[in-house]
């Protein structure tokens, strides 16, 4: 429940401090007083977003601070999965500076605006008379019924089944489409790893080997021809080079003999002799070697062709290249073959999921369609009490052909407030007193099973009042054994039931007009609720009825 409210620097406040107690409280004022500034400051710590338009003063941030008693609402789940400090008193801070930047926080930890939206949802419903519109929304109407049953648990299981089986059907989508268009593109890249493939490409350096190859088969008969020139000056004829160095080596070992100063140039040309005859003995075989060869000549050129085909049209400039794309168009080949069996792994996963789906919505269906027939008696208990003994209401309950978030489950509210008439949707039978009538009594069912802390109803008497009016007051004055109703009206009826009486006015200070609130004794309740009956000018019998009306409140 909430504990306490401090509000500063927003629209009309300057600083408001406003404590709260469980039972039913009750807020008046005349209107522009500054009720609907008050909820607006609550609902920004309960998630709701907000500029700098809110700043009273503009130099300065504004602040509003809530402090709830949570210990018997099962929250601690929600403190832990969010590595949140638990509190039995909680407090919830929200700051807005003047940049309109805001900044949350739940027992002095920083938080997201959705995360303090998620707490506040659980803290706090506030129900105004616009509100009554939603009643007429299936969502609504579906989730309703499902906090009246308290099945979360299988909601959030179908949930999570919902969020997988949509996966597999997204990824199933995906995966179809890329077997669409790889069956298209299946025998192009085929193609070119058969022709990669077939060129047998394995070398690193066959094409430096071909192009060194095709050289020398080329220019065959011209290098045979000069070696051959090269030999024979080496060793042909009587003035060969070969046996003219051995002459002089010859001689330049007598001189040595004689003249030992000349033994080391005759070693020198000695050696010489023996390089040059090796010289010419090699270059006598790679004369014998060298043969031109046409055919040879023809596949080297052709396999050289092979290679710079591939080269061209892979726009590339050697063969490792040429290998590292034969290795990836195997990796799409690879993909586009193992896709079948992905696709049928995957259409098995959906049939697993949608058959779970299935379990699990037959079990949401079997608690919805039990506890609806419980909601419409409850209804209709109270809309009795509410001077409405002819109204007709029933849940007309279907299946949806696909699944949705919440399961298969269609519903819808019909309603008839006169004897005769027809049941229809509500939209189409109810005025705004009737649909007000019939939210509290929806409201009231709920509040039997203390799933929150706090309901505010913020001027949902409109369209009734007399004994009616006395008849709602009764059934908030119910609600609030079993949780804190906090009620803005403007019929005395209502206002004398509460537990707690608190007034919203305006006050003048310095040409600045502020919203105050004030806790009303039971002297000034008495006031303001003649004030109610008869207006400013009280009036004796007013004050009287008012006394009645607070002796009775119970």
């Amino acid at each position: 429940m909430l504990l306490h409210l401090s509000i500063s620097n927003y629209a009309l406040i300057d600083k408001l401090e406003i404590n709260f107690r469980d039972g039913l409280t009750i807020i008046t004022g005349e209107t522009g007083a500054g009720k609907s500034i008050l909820l607006g400051a609550l609902a920004l710590i309960l998630g709701k977003r907000a500029d700098s338009l809110v700043l009273n003063d503009k130099s300065e941030k504004c602040v509003v601070e809530g402090t709830f008693h949570i210990k018997d609402y099962g929250l601690q789940n929600f403190f832990s999965l969010h590595e949140l400090d638990y509190e039995d008193d909680t407090v919830i801070r929200r700051e807005i500076s003047q940049n309109g930047k805001s900044r949350s926080f739940i027992n002095d930890t920083p938080v997201t605006l959705d995360l303090l939206k998620d707490l506040g949802e659980q803290l706090i419903d506030i129900h105004s008379q616009h509100k009554t519109l939603t009643l007429q929304d299936a969502k609504f109407q579906l989730a309703y019924i499902d906090s009246y049953i308290q099945h979360d648990d299988i909601i959030h299981q179908f949930q999570n089944e919902f969020n997988k089986y949509n996966q597999f059907k997204s990824e199933l989508a995906l995966l179809l489409e890329k077997e669409k268009q790889s069956k298209a593109d299946e025998d192009y890249y085929r193609f070119q790893f058969e022709e990669l493939n077939t060129a047998n490409l394995n070398e690193d350096n066959e094409q430096e080997e071909l192009e060194n190859e095709l050289s020398l088969l080329t220019h065959a008969e011209e290098i045979k021809s000069n070696l051959a020139n090269v030999l024979a000056v080496l060793n042909a004829g009587e003035q060969n080079m070969t046996g003219g160095l051995k002459e002089l080596s010859i001689t330049l070992s007598k001189i040595a003999s004689l003249h030992p100063a000349m033994d080391e140039l005759s070693k020198r040309m000695e050696s010489c002799c023996i390089e040059l005859k090796d010289i010419a003995q090699e270059i006598d075989f790679a004369e014998q070697k060298i043969v031109f060869n046409s055919v040879r000549l023809e596949e080297v050129n052709e396999r050289l062709n092979i290679i710079y085909h591939l080269q061209k049209k892979h726009r590339v400039q050697t063969i490792n290249e040429l290998r590292k794309i034969k290795e990836d168009i195997s990796i799409k080949l690879g993909f586009i073959n193992n896709l079948d069996n992905q696709i049928n792994d995957l259409q098995k996963s959906c049939i697993t999921s949608e058959n779970k789906l299935k379990e699990i919505s037959t079990i949401l269906t079997k608690n919805r369609k039990k506890a609806i027939t419980k909601i419409e008696k409850g209804v209709l208990d109270v809309l009795k009490n509410l001077a409405i003994p002819n109204a007709e209401f029933q849940i007309a309950h279907s299946l949806l052909d696909e699944y949705n978030n919440w399961g298969n489950d269609k519903v819808v509210f019909l309603f008839n407030a006169n004897k005769g008439g027809a049941l229809n949707e509500i939209a189409k039978v109810a005025s705004g007193g009737e649909l007000a009538r019939l939210m509290l009594s929806i409201k009231s069912l709920i509040s039997e099973k203390k799933l929150l802390p706090t309901i505010i109803f913020d001027e949902i008497d409109q369209g009734v009042s007399g004994e009616i009016a006395d008849k709602v007051g009764n059934i908030m004055k119910k609600m609030s054994e079993t949780m804190q109703v906090i009620t803005i009206t403007h019929l005395p009826q209502i206002a004398s039931k509460g537990n707690a009486h608190l007034m919203v006015y305006k006050e003048i200070n310095q040409n600045t007009t502020f919203t105050r609130i004030k806790n009303l004794n039971q002297e000034e309740r008495v006031e303001e609720i003649a004030k109610m009956l008869s207006g400013n000018e009280l009036s004796k019998a007013a004050v009287e009825n008012a006394k009645v009306l607070l002796k009775n409140k119970n």
